[in-house]
């Protein structure tokens, strides 16, 4: 039998075969590495479209909350308008009303009295004045409580001013206003 050495197509195979091994480790390296880069790339995009987008909803929120705040600017402005309007047709309504109190309170005012202060604090109305006696405080008294226009006089305080005269007072009482009911028809 004759001898014959196969080692050195031993070793060519095995070199064959690692060569072999090592191209293909090598691409699939190189697979990995293209698809983790595609992989990456695509996540990337990704995030800048969702970048845009947010930058784009960011934009359009500062739109949005600037129309917001000239709507509550606008409601603002609407509220004190009609405020405004309100406190005008009031006035514009209780016009005649206050020349009616004038009215009345001049009527009401016997001869010898004398008004020194007059003052209206919602519904009530307080005055100071100088008579020549206490007869035309309780004349004065008298009239205010007959009137439709007033309602309730109260009699504050009631001091002698001899400087005005021997009998003269100075007193100062309160009535309280009212509106008849054929007047408030008119008014509304």
């Amino acid at each position: 039998m004759s001898r014959i050495n196969l080692l050195p197509w031993r070793d060519q195979y095995r070199q064959e075969k690692k060569q072999e091994y090592f191209t293909i480790l090598g691409g699939v390296f190189m697979l990995t590495a293209a698809l983790a880069y595609f992989w990456v790339s695509s996540v990337q995009g990704a995030i800048e479209y969702q970048n845009q987008r947010n930058a784009l909803l960011q934009r359009e929120i500062q739109l949005l909350e600037k129309q917001v705040a000239e709507i509550r600017d606008l409601k603002k402005r609407k509220a004190e308008l009609l405020d405004r309007m309100r406190v005008i047709q009031g006035l514009q309504g209780t016009r005649p009303v206050i020349v009616r109190y004038f009215d009345e309170m001049a009527r009401a005012i016997p001869d010898g009295v004398f008004l020194l202060d007059l003052k209206r604090t919602g519904e009530r109305v307080e005055f100071k004045g100088i008579a020549e006696s206490n007869n035309r405080v309780s004349s004065l008294m008298r009239n205010l409580d007959e009137s439709e226009w007033f309602d309730a006089p109260n009699l504050t305080s009631v001091k002698a001013a001899p400087e005005e005269g021997e009998l003269a007072n100075e007193f100062s009482m309160s009535v309280r206003t009212t509106v008849p009911s054929s007047q408030q028809e008119e008014v509304k």
